[in-house]
C-alpha cells in the first residue's frame, strides 16, 4: 500500500527562508512586516536585533561572536544563522578585509519605524468614519465562524449549497486537502488542527498561488500583516489598497479573516482570525473553552454525536456508519465497513483515535480511558488487515517432474532470497522477476547434467 503524503506545516521562518532576496528586501520596505518578521525571532536573536538597530555602521564578526561565551556559542550560532537566513543580518567587508555583519538598512528603518512610532501611519489602511450600521464583536465572531465552516464544509463535501468563488475552489482543490474521492488523509489532519493553524496553513497554500493568479506576493504579505495588527471590532477604509489588496480583500472575505457588509463596500472589519495571524500565541486553550466536544463512544462501538452542526456531523460519518437523527444527538455505528472506506481515504486508526478524543464529550473525557480500549483495539486490527496482502511481479516454475529437482530449485532460489511462494505437493513455485534469470540459469544447467 502507497504511503501518502501528509500535511506539514511551517512557521513564518521557514516560509520567509523560502522567498527569494529581492522579495525579502521589498517586503522589509513594509513596517508591518518587519514587526511581525521581528516577532518570529529567537530571544537571543530579537536581542541581537535590538542591539543593532541603532547601530548604523558594521560590527566586526569577531566582536559579535564575543557578545556570549564559549558555553552558549551553539546558541549564539542558531540565532546568527536565523538572521541570516532571511537577510535581517547581511555580511559586510569592513575597511581593512575584515568580515563584518550590518543590519538590512529596510528592516532597520522599518522596524524603528513600527517600535518608535512617527512617519505615516504604517499599520494598515486608514481607519474609517463611524459606520452607523456597525457590527458588534459577537455578530464579527459569527460571520467569521459562518464563512470558515465554508471552507471546512467544502472539504468534507457537506457544502455543495455553500458559495465558494472559483479561485478558492482549486485553491482547495491543489494543496492536497481533497481529491475526487473525498478528503484525503492531509485533509483529515487539517481538520485536526487548531483554528489558527488551519487559516495559517490555507494562507500560506494562498500565497503560493499569488503567481498564478497574477498578484503580486509582496502586496498580499503586506496586507495581511497589515490586517494583523490591526484593531478588532474596528472599521476599515478600502481607500489606498491597490488592486491586487482589493483582490485579496475579497479573497480574504470569503474564508472570514474580514467582514464586509457587500462586495463594493468602502469598509470592511478584520475578525479575530486575521487579528491572531501575527500575534504569536496559540488558541488551543481559547478553542476547546468555547467549544466543548460532543462525541461519546461505547464498548459496543455506538458512537454518540451531541450536535446539530452539518459540519460536526459530516467529519463522524467520515469513519462512522450513521444511524438515527435526533434534535440535538446523531447515533451511528463504527463498523469493519465504515473504517475501512476511511483507510481507503487516507485516514489511519490513530487520526481517528485522536479525533475521537480531541472532540470527545466532557462526560467522555470524565473516563479514563477516553476512548474504550476495546474500540482502540479493534481500530487497529482492522487497520491491520490492510498489510495481510502485498503484490508484487514474479514468475510461476511449474512442470518439474521430481521432488529432488524441485527442492534443489527451491533451496536455490530461496538462499538467494528471490522466492516469493513454493508448493512442494504441487511442485510449484515462483520467484521474482530480478532473480528470474538467475533461477532460470541455474535450472537449465541442472537438466543438462541429467
Amino acid at each position: 500500500m502507497k504511503t501518502q503524503e501528509l500535511l506539514t506545516l511551517q512557521g513564518l521562518h521557514q516560509y520567509l527562508k523560502s522567498l527569494p532576496a529581492i522579495i525579502l528586501d521589498k517586503l522589509y520596505n513594509h513596517p508591518a512586516a518587519c514587526l511581525a518578521t521581528f516577532r518570529e525571532l529567537s530571544q537571543l536573536a530579537k536581542h541581537y536585533v535590538m542591539r543593532t538597530l541603532f547601530t548604523i555602521q558594521a560590527i566586526p564578526t569577531s566582536t559579535i561572536s564575543a557578545w556570549v561565551n564559549s558555553q552558549h556559542q551553539k546558541e549564539h550560532q542558531a540565532a546568527l544563522n536565523q538572521l541570516t537566513e532571511i537577510r535581517i543580518w547581511q555580511s559586510h567587508t569592513l575597511p581593512g578585509g575584515m568580515q563584518g555583519i550590518k543590519l538590512n538598512e529596510s528592516f532597520r528603518a522599518n522596524l524603528k519605524t513600527a517600535l518608535c512610532g512617527g512617519g505615516e501611519s504604517w499599520y494598515g489602511p486608514q481607519l474609517s468614519k463611524a459606520d452607523k450600521y456597525q457590527f458588534t464583536s459577537e455578530a464579527l465572531d459569527l460571520k467569521s465562524k459562518e464563512r470558515w465552516e465554508c471552507v471546512l464544509h467544502y472539504l468534507v463535501g457537506a457544502g455543495e449549497d455553500l458559495a465558494l468563488s472559483g479561485e478558492i475552489q482549486s485553491l482547495l482543490n491543489n494543496c492536497g486537502l481533497v481529491s475526487k474521492n473525498g478528503i484525503t488523509a492531509a485533509g483529515f489532519q487539517f481538520l485536526l488542527l487548531d483554528r489558527p493553524s488551519q487559516v495559517w496553513y490555507i494562507l500560506l497554500q494562498y500565497l503560493d498561488s499569488a503567481e498564478s493568479l497574477g498578484m503580486d506576493l509582496v502586496e498580499i504579505l503586506s496586507f495581511l500583516f497589515q490586517l494583523s495588527y490591526s484593531t478588532f471590532g474596528q472599521n476599515y477604509s478600502t481607500e489606498g489598497l491597490t488592486q491586487t489588496q482589493l483582490t485579496c480583500l475579497q479573497h480574504m472575505r470569503e474564508i472570514g479573516l474580514v467582514v464586509q457588509r457587500k462586495r463594493k463596500d468602502m469598509k470592511f472589519y478584520p475578525t479575530q482570525l486575521a487579528i491572531n495571524l501575527a500575534s504569536g500565541a496559540k488558541q488551543e486553550e481559547l478553542d476547546h473553552s468555547k467549544s466543548s466536544g460532543y462525541i461519546i463512544v461505547e464498548t459496543n462501538y455506538r458512537l454518540y454525536a451531541y450536535t446539530e452542526s452539518p459540519l460536526d456531523i459530516a467529519l463522524v460519518a467520515l469513519f462512522c456508519e450513521m444511524m438515527y437523527r435526533l434534535p440535538g444527538l446523531c447515533v451511528g455505528l463504527i463498523t469493519r465497513e465504515s473504517v475501512q472506506q476511511a483507510f481507503t481515504n487516507g485516514i489511519t486508526a490513530n487520526k481517528i483515535i485522536n479525533f475521537i478524543r480531541t472532540h470527545a464529550h466532557p462526560e467522555a473525557k470524565k473516563k479514563t480511558p477516553i476512548v474504550p480500549s476495546t474500540i482502540i483495539d479493534q481500530l487497529y486490527l482492522w487497520e491491520l488487515e490492510r498489510g495481510r496482502l502485498s503484490c508484487s511481479d514474479g514468475v510461476l516454475y511449474n512442470q518439474i517432474l521430481s521432488s529432488s529437482d524441485f527442492e534443489a530449485l527451491r533451496k536455490y532460489a530461496d538462499d538467494m532470497g528471490v522466492l516469493l511462494w513454493a508448493s512442494p505437493a504441487k511442485r510449484l513455485l515462483v520467484v521474482n522477476r530480478d532473480g528470474h534469470n538467475h533461477v532460470k540459469h541455474f535450472w537449465k544447467r541442472n537438466k543438462q547434467k541429467d
